[in-house]
């Protein structure tokens, strides 16, 4: 039987909607016995900010891990700053307030109080007035843990993966090289396998040009490089196929076919998850040596403190860490 598991939450900014979707997902979607879930923020703003939106969740302060409650929302006191609350408005000390939080839950992700992270959303730029070597997430996660990190797209629908991210439209296609594809492809494997126990998963690899160049006719990184890599991936005996048409691809027969989808580019692969799954989408950073997943949303300015936010995203960030979690330790 798998012990109590842990999940430890970043507040993000609290100018924006993070906490609200926490809360609500909180008590619409009670948590599993076998799940203690932890907040990492400074009550008092936290509580100024439930009072705001007319949340009547009570935070359980603790300062010692092991006192945390399962059927409470328990929360440990990150850095004062002496911050206020400013709903809705971009600001560096909420920036600050944001990173002393997810700095505070990945100590104790690293010293093992906790077992996996979810984290709510943050303004990078607001971060980067105080701290001018912060990227995001995923980059400040790879410099404290260890692995190689890859940005994996979850829904109930697929699970896809990129091998260029954020990154100008102009520079794609010199960034796509067969050794970045068949990494690429190898970091989504091991995740499918030790994450989401599939033993022997199927993946399929998108083409980078119109109708996946056309025989050369539209393009040749298909032909020169895509098929080259495909082909040296499978002699590992991981079974990938394509490259296929983005445009054609994502419909129901070919999601439910394949386990995983490679796209080459941010855009090609998030338009057509975040359009079929972006109430229930999640963000998971494979690759590293612990379990860490996101909502796919910002901290959303626009509607902060008017109680509109949807937590399905969060809610399914959560479920995912856990289930993430039960099969590394299973698969241990």
């Amino acid at each position: 039987m798998l012990e109590n598991i842990k999940i430890g939450i970043s507040v993000g900014d609290l100018n924006g909607i993070g906490l609200e979707v926490i809360v609500k997902s909180f008590k619409k979607f009670k948590t599993p016995k076998s799940c203690t879930l932890i907040l990492f923020g400074q009550k008092k703003l936290c509580d100024i900010y439930l009072k705001n939106i007319k949340n009547s969740t009570q935070l359980n302060l603790i300062s010692n891990i092991n006192d945390a409650v399962n059927n409470k929302l328990n929360i440990i006191n990150a850095k004062n700053n002496n911050a206020t609350l400013e709903l809705g408005k971009k600001s560096v000390l909420s920036g600050l307030n944001s990173y002393n939080s997810l700095k505070l839950a990945s100590s104790y992700l690293q010293n093992k109080h906790i077992d996996a992270i979810v984290t709510a959303p943050i303004d990078k730029s607001s971060i980067r007035e105080s701290v001018q070597d912060f990227i995001g997430h995923t980059e400040f996660l790879e410099k404290e843990f260890i692995g190689t990190s890859l940005m994996l797209m979850l829904s109930s629908k697929m699970k896809i993966a990129f091998v260029t991210g954020h990154v100008p439209i102009l520079k794609v296609s010199k960034l796509i090289t067969k050794r970045k594809i068949i990494n690429t492809v190898f970091l989504l494997n091991s995740s499918l396998k030790k994450d989401f126990n599939i033993q022997n998963p199927k993946i399929a690899v998108l083409g980078l040009n119109p109708h996946a160049g056309e025989d050369g006719i539209l393009g040749d990184e298909e032909i020169k490089v895509i098929i080259p890599a495909i082909k040296e991936i499978n002699k590992f005996g991981i079974n990938s196929e394509g490259p296929f048409p983005a445009d054609s691809f994502f419909v129901e027969e070919n999601l439910g076919k394949y386990d995983g989808i490679i796209a080459m580019y941010h855009d090609q692969g998030l338009i057509p998850f975040k359009s079929q799954s972006f109430s229930k989408g999640v963000n998971f950073t494979a690759g590293l040596d612990i379990t860490r997943t996101s909502p796919v949303h910002g901290t959303a300015y626009n509607i902060a403190g008017k109680n509109q936010a949807n937590e399905s995203s969060l809610a399914y960030a959560i479920e995912q860490a856990i289930e993430i979690e039960k099969n590394r330790k299973i698969s241990l």
